[in-house]
């Protein structure tokens, strides 16, 4: 397994053909532009399903949500007459989020999932209600979505509301960092408020459009997250004076789980595995070093099937009712429903959080003078007199072990806390949109992690070339190692003496979320 590495498109396209993960992503960052297709047929679809719905309300058809009230309510007949403002209640009764607001980048991701569903056809909508969510995104018109509210079906209500109700020109959204209103805001940009087709509020709210645009997000920090927490393995073997002969081909080739044998390969290229073993090294290394590739390699053997439940999560058509122009029917049904993330996101955060607990161990190992083979306490830098007052890595340790802890405690599975809710119509529920708000706490909190390993590994690696240089980097394969210790010291100076580690750690978090350094091919 490789990162995938694809330059960012001009723009990604919201029309018939599939979206990837990383189209998302390239949204989010803002380093691609929406554009909605213009291709004839796409654009007859759309407007066929909207046609079609147009002529069953002409013919008093029953349609769920357009011709009745919502949720529990769906046996209340909605009088003609009152048709037209039923969507405009539904986004105004969920406007009831609380807790932090999304960021602009999570709000890109929520706005392009949703734009992705909408254009598969089959929700009912008209061209410009998906022009209107492409021309949010195409003016950074973000709006104010609270991340707290939903359950993750009947889709993510709560939050999808606020796009619902930005696209009719009321609450608020980002724009260049500030919070002003939204009919201001597209008075600004020349776009008009709409007024909602009967389905149009549904097909907006109705679907799971915000844990998929968060899974699509952290899908990305956890494929690089495999691979930078090899590099760390490989740093803290060298610091340690491992063995590398666990990593062996071989040895691997008996288990063949094919992301933990990509992870031993890659330490492979890092490391001598080939060479014969010295007669002062220990036979066998703590668990933290000889199975890293077991550890790291779950999350790299899920990250295949992870891909291809969000990815066909992302191009579903995933609102109620589903509307068939080609047949002409509609079809009542419970595809809102968000258990595939919810199940996605509750393995990613568990085999993560473990990523983060193997790393805080190999730090333990490293800053500890009874195992690290010879290096000093809390790989404290000073000598002389001034060694006794100084202390190294000790806080950062203790730090480290602090966030592994969070991110182990965020672990238990979100999706087997089903509520019944909405007068027990919606009394089996996924929770899939909490499942992924946790599951990005627990890589930024892993990601911390990874920032303090980073700091302990170039500290290690510095003391280890000093007291053995006979094991120096450049003899290693590839000049890996030692092109890693460059860039990292490019970045940390030794700590020679106790210094404030913050702003170095939050420089390096930036570097970790912008995929900094080039690791594996």
């Amino acid at each position: 397994m490789s990162l995938t590495k694809s330059a960012a498109p001009a723009f990604v396209t919201f029309g018939p053909t599939a979206l990837t993960i990383e189209d998302v992503n390239h949204i989010a960052s803002g380093t691609a532009q929406a554009a909605l297709s213009d291709a004839p047929d796409f654009l007859a679809r759309i407007q066929r399903g909207a046609d079609f719905l147009d002529r069953l309300l002409r013919e008093d058809g029953t349609v769920y949500g357009v011709t009745t009230g919502y949720g529990d309510s769906c046996t209340v007949t909605v009088p003609p007459d009152l048709i037209a403002e039923l969507p405009h209640h539904l986004y105004t009764y969920h406007g009831c989020g609380l807790g932090e607001l999304f960021s602009p980048e999570q709000t890109r991701a929520i706005l392009a999932t949703r734009l992705t569903s909408l254009s598969k056809g089959y929700s009912g909508v008209s061209v410009g209600l998906l022009q209107q969510i492409a021309a949010l995104l195409q003016h950074d018109l973000l709006p104010l979505i609270p991340e707290e509210g939903s359950v993750g079906a009947s889709g993510d209500l709560t939050p999808l509301s606020y796009l619902a109700a930005v696209l009719c020109g009321e609450r608020k959204v980002w724009k260049n960092g500030e919070q002003i209103d939204a009919a201001a805001a597209l008075q600004a940009a020349g776009l008009t408020p709409l007024r909602l087709r009967p389905k149009e509020g549904l097909a907006i709210m109705n679907g799971t459009a915000v844990m998929t645009a968060l899974a699509c997000l952290a899908y990305r920090r956890a494929e690089y997250l495999c691979q930078l927490a090899t590099r760390i393995t490989a740093m803290a073997s060298f610091t340690l004076d491992g063995n590398a002969h666990h990593f062996d081909a071989t040895l691997f080739s008996v288990k063949p789980h094919p992301g933990q044998q990509q992870v031993a390969a890659w330490l492979r290229t890092d490391l001598h595995c080939d060479q014969p073993l010295r007669n002062d090294k220990r036979l066998q290394d703590r668990y933290s070093i000889r199975c890293a590739p077991h550890v790291i390699g779950v999350l790299t053997d899920a990250l295949p099937w992870l891909r291809s439940s969000i990815e066909n999560e992302l191009n579903s058509a995933n609102d109620n009712p589903i509307i068939d122009p080609d047949n002409e029917r509609v079809l009542h049904g419970g595809h809102f429903y968000g258990g595939h993330i919810a199940f996605a996101m509750d393995s990613m955060k568990n085999a993560v959080a473990n990523i983060a607990d193997l790393l805080d161990r190999q730090m333990a190992l490293m800053v500890d003078s009874r195992y690290n083979n010879g290096l000093p306490s809390n790989l404290s830098g000073a000598t002389g007199p001034r060694a006794a007052i100084n202390h190294g890595l000790k806080a950062l340790q203790i730090s480290a072990s602090a966030w592994t802890a969070e991110a182990l405690k965020l672990t238990m599975p979100a999706s087997v806390f089903s509520r019944s809710t909405e007068c027990h119509n919606q009394d089996k529920v996924s929770m899939g949109t909490i499942a992924a708000r946790d599951c990005l706490r627990v890589l930024e909190l892993t990601e911390q992690v990874v920032a303090a390993l980073l700091v302990t590994v170039r500290q290690g690696v510095w003391l280890r070339s000093e007291r053995q240089p006979e094991i120096g980097l450049t003899d290693l394969p590839d000049g890996r190692l030692a092109a890693m210790q460059a860039a990292l010291s490019a970045d940390l100076p030794p700590v020679a003496e106790d210094r404030m580690l913050e702003p170095e750690l939050r420089l390096l978090l930036r570097r970790i979320r912008a995929r900094h350094w080039d690791l594996y091919d």
